[in-house]
């Protein structure tokens, strides 16, 4: 045998073995991962962290309730109470709350989505013991005057003439109201300029008693969190929460009902068209969602602003980056409780719409039949690596660990995700990819210079090929 011939065995042998060696270190990182504790209280409220052994930490409050729980006359009242919570209570001024918070170096924060609400604070781990004091203080007891409620519905209005800027936030919400129309998912989360003007100081608390009950509520810490002491912080503020609900009183989940449509808000002034094409997805627990994140992370994303070139892992990118016509895109797969809508959010010239379109349409149909291994494989690679980014930091980790308790009912091990993904291949994909895509009636949203946006009719006739 050759010099070279052996130095080629020797090489490759090494690089088998580097590799094999970096996914055995891998996967023994995976398993060697802080443990998620959880403790159920005696009032149903649970307390689940994660000790990383930081010095600083995120504990909240994780709530299964948002705007998907209100009604079309309601609608608004989630948000606006989470803007009105901050306000004072029983035991402290708004002024007090905002010194006690400013003086621990730490920050307080709420946000709300369709389907949860969340009350978190950040600091060093040694101020949680008086954070929590403050976080149950605004829950338990927040007084919601009234000069304050007419106040703050200035402020709200002025965030949705603010966001109303935003096309990207605007054009999800036309999403939402023209593919669940008639129910509950259809609603924004700020709500209409209506409500706005007309919610009380009696809807807000009546929303607070009637969804806020402690078994509905994920007490998450992450970071320098010591469990036995959260737990303990727990009973000692929390346990009074939720004796006099009812359990059984609890209004119902309305179901979400997708329909396949489509809605055209056309302003020629501005400079790019926007448009969301999208179908029917899947909730959080459904055992396809992991392979559509997958199909997700195969179509990817691009922006001109970053560029590439033909070693982009997204063929849609390729042809973006060789082409003029888009300006961005964003694959995306939205999850709720029971529903989700997979799509694509794209901004191009007014002119190329069409060809963007069938592109677009066309790389599904590439994926629903002829996509490969190596291609899936190098798929599943980046949505594990953004996946494991995405929980650098103790918020994110809050925020899965509340999200988690709260969906699935537990948190799901970074191991066990990386065994569910390594499962899938390409059969499952093309599978996946076809049952929901392929031949499925899409729903979409444009706004802007959309006059040349394709004919719905031709649209739904792009979502299938046809077979010899």
């Amino acid at each position: 045998m050759s010099l070279l011939v052996r130095s080629l065995s020797r090489f490759r042998l090494l690089r088998t073995q580097l590799r094999f060696n970096s996914t055995q270190r891998f996967k023994q990182a995976l398993l060697n991962n802080p443990e998620t504790q959880v403790t159920t209280l005696s009032n149903g409220l649970r307390v689940a962290t994660e000790n990383t052994g930081l010095q600083t930490a995120t504990v909240g409050l994780y709530i299964d309730a948002g705007s998907r729980w209100e009604t079309e006359s309601t609608n608004g009242t989630a948000h606006f109470l989470e803007h009105m919570i901050f306000k004072g209570t029983k035991n402290r001024t708004q002024q007090q709350l905002e010194l006690e918070i400013e003086n621990m170096g730490a920050h307080l924060n709420a946000y709300t989505s369709r389907e949860h609400t969340v009350y978190f604070t950040k600091s060093l781990s040694v101020d949680i013991p008086h954070c929590l004091d403050i976080l149950s203080d605004i829950l338990t007891n927040p007084l919601l005057p009234e000069a304050a409620v007419e106040r703050e519905r200035d402020v709200i209005l002025r965030e949705m003439e603010e966001v109303e800027k935003n096309v990207e936030e605007v054009i999800f919400d036309y999403l939402h109201q023209t593919a669940y129309q008639g129910t509950p998912l259809a609603y924004s989360i700020l709500g209409p300029t209506k409500n706005i003007r007309g919610i009380t100081r009696s809807d807000l608390i009546r929303y607070i008693t009637t969804h806020y009950h402690p078994a509905r509520i994920v007490l998450a810490g992450a970071g320098g969190v010591d469990h036995d002491q959260l737990v303990k912080l727990g009973e000692k503020h929390f346990s009074g929460l939720g004796r006099t609900m009812d359990v059984d009183s609890f209004p119902e989940l309305e179901p979400a009902f997708y329909v396949g449509s489509e809605v055209r808000v056309r302003d020629d002034a501005m400079p790019a068209a926007h448009v969301v094409l999208g179908v029917e997805g899947v909730g959080w627990s459904h055992p396809d969602y992991l392979p559509l994140m997958i199909i997700a992370s195969l179509i990817g994303s691009w922006d001109r602003s970053v560029g590439g070139g033909n070693n982009l892992s997204s063929k849609l990118a390729q042809m973006c980056s060789e082409t003029d016509w888009m300006w961005s895109f964003n694959t995306f797969n939205t999850c709720y409780a029971d529903t989700g809508i997979f799509g694509l959010y794209f901004v191009c010239d007014k002119m190329e719409i069409d060809n963007v379109v069938w592109n677009i349409q066309r790389e599904w149909m590439r994926i629903c039949t002829l996509v490969t291994a190596a291609q899936v494989e190098r798929s599943k690679n980046i949505f594990k690596t953004s996946l494991y980014m995405s929980l650098n930091g103790s918020t994110p980790i809050f925020e899965d660990i509340g999200r988690q308790l709260t969906v699935y009912g537990r948190r799901v091990p970074l191991a066990e995700w990386n065994h569910r993904i390594d499962q899938i291949d390409e059969d499952v994909i093309r599978r996946v990819a076809t049952k929901y895509i392929f031949d499925r009636c899409p729903v979409v949203a444009g706004v802007g210079p959309i006059e040349a946006l394709t004919d719905y009719n031709r649209l739904r006739s792009g979502m299938y090929w046809l077979r010899s």
